[in-house]
């Protein structure tokens, strides 16, 4: 498995793989309703800050992608996904180890994303990896912000953290 930037002409996939992978979100309760991807302007958005990477098969297939952006000093993971075939190879640790090396590389203040704290392939990965949660009175605006938009597009707030390392 080789992880590279992704480019425009992946859209299609890795739209295609975040859907695959809603079905393991639903089974571990960590999303209800219908599936949803990225919107390709949401992609366009990390690949124009250099931030969207794919993991790709020997035949050059995406199987997985981390679409991030930076804001105020942070790298935000705004989505992370595998392909439910290609999960648990170490295909997602592999992503967030480009983005944390990307992070430190333009010098940021850290890493944040928001995930469910309940489904083990969500928050125990990322504290895993060295990220921790951050207590919702603790979380700066920006991320109280991102929690609340997901909770009104039907995500369960009860199941919803912020996360972060600092470098």
């Amino acid at each position: 498995m080789v992880i590279k930037p992704a480019t425009r002409q992946m859209f299609a996939a890795l739209r295609a793989i975040e859907l695959a992978s809603f079905t393991t979100l639903r089974a571990a309760g960590a999303v209800t309703g219908r599936a949803t991807a990225s919107s390709a302007e949401d992609l366009q958005r990390y690949l124009a800050a250099g931030l969207l990477w794919a993991a790709l098969t020997p035949e050059a297939l995406p199987v997985g992608f981390l679409g991030a952006y930076q804001q105020q000093g942070w790298l935000h993971i705004a989505e992370m996904d595998v392909d439910p075939v290609w999960q648990r190879q170490g295909i997602g640790r592999g992503l967030m180890a480009q983005a944390i090396k990307e992070g430190r590389a333009r010098k940021l203040r850290g890493v944040t994303l928001t995930t469910d704290r309940f489904a083990p392939f969500n928050a125990p990965f990322y504290a895993a990896l060295g990220l921790h949660i951050v207590a919702r009175d603790e979380c700066p605006e920006r991320l109280k912000a991102i929690l609340a938009a997901e909770s009104a597009a039907g995500f369960d707030a009860r199941r919803r953290v912020a996360m972060m390392m600092l470098f």
